[in-house]
């Protein structure tokens, strides 16, 4: 072989490596990758299907029980609500009327599994785009912000 076809399959193998780390590095990546939604945007039909995705809210008042492991809740932008199942334990910090994100995926009857539940950390932190969806909602009640 010549020396300029060695370096020709040298610099090929290489660009094929290098494509297929890349393309697996973003599969990975996008995989991971869970997007947060609101519970109108859920009942809007804009969560995304077969994936896992986080939704950002306000636990019900009155919407709390346990069955066995799993409890059930509902989380609700004031606007829209979805019914929420979760085995495991849940933080301390989680209670009705308080903020929470969970992830997981919708299910085919409108039900949401959660995978993880996360509660606000303190007194005044919400996820912007669950204190604006709150705030909206609010405005269309005729209330104010919740912070």
């Amino acid at each position: 072989m010549k020396n300029w076809h060695k370096r020709g399959a040298v610099i090929a193998a290489g660009l094929l490596a290098l494509g297929t780390a890349s393309a697996l590095v973003l599969n990975a990546l996008n995989s991971n990758i869970a997007l947060y939604v609101t519970p109108s945007e859920v009942a809007a039909g804009k969560a995304p299907e077969g994936r896992a995705f986080r939704i950002g809210g306000m636990v019900k008042q009155g919407s709390l029980r346990r069955d066995d492991l799993t409890v059930h809740f509902v989380i609700t932008d004031l606007a829209r609500e979805v019914p929420v199942a979760y085995t495991g334990l849940l933080p301390d910090l989680f209670k009705e009327g308080k903020g929470a994100v969970v992830q997981g995926r919708l299910e085919a009857g409108g039900g949401f599994t959660a995978s993880e539940v996360l509660a606000k950390h303190d007194e005044n932190y919400m996820p912007p785009p669950a204190q604006h969806a709150l705030d909206e909602a609010r405005k269309h009640q005729g209330g104010g912000s919740l912070k």
